[in-house]
């Protein structure tokens, strides 16, 4: 069971995670260090704006690969459902707003890999909550971000 210290991942975003810190530690660092060098040899770093800027831009990396870090050294990977008829974390569901009778297409996932703009949503998120454990065909209501009860159909479930 997971504790407060604990980041839910799916096993796609520990792999997207692992991949962007070796990105990080290798390609990109090196890259703004080669920027801090290049800023060090006009001279008077001062008043130099190139190396404020590739100093804080190497303060932003850091903080990532740290932030990376502490994500993986907590993170509980759940297991892709299989084939089950029950929203879990993992899984993609297609919903349907009933009031308008648009489809959507989500993968519930932990929070430290959420992005909806790509599909993506949080089991901590307000419609996350309100999908997981259900069943195909099953009704969910939640409380939308404007405050109003959302109504919507379980269409699909997917792994």
């Amino acid at each position: 069971m997971a504790n407060n210290n604990d980041v839910i991942l799916t096993q796609e975003g520990k792999t997207k995670l692992e991949e962007e810190l070796h990105y990080l530690e290798t390609e990109k660092r090196e890259e703004i260090g080669e920027r801090i060098r290049v800023a060090r040899e006009f001279g008077d770093i001062s008043e130099n704006s190139e190396y404020d800027d590739a100093k804080n831009e190497q303060a932003f990396l850091e903080s990532r690969i740290a932030e990376i870090n502490s994500i993986l050294a907590n993170a509980q990977i759940v297991d892709s459902p299989k084939k089950s008829n029950k929203v879990h974390i993992g899984s993609t569901v297609t919903l349907m707003d009933l009031a308008t009778q648009k489809e959507r297409v989500f993968t519930i996932v932990g929070g430290a890999e959420a992005d909806a703009a790509n599909g993506k949503i949080s089991n901590e998120s307000p419609l996350g909550r309100a999908v997981l454990g259900h069943k195909k065909d099953e009704e969910i209501s939640y409380e939308g971000p404007t405050g109003r009860t959302m109504k919507f159909k379980l269409v699909k479930v997917g792994v």
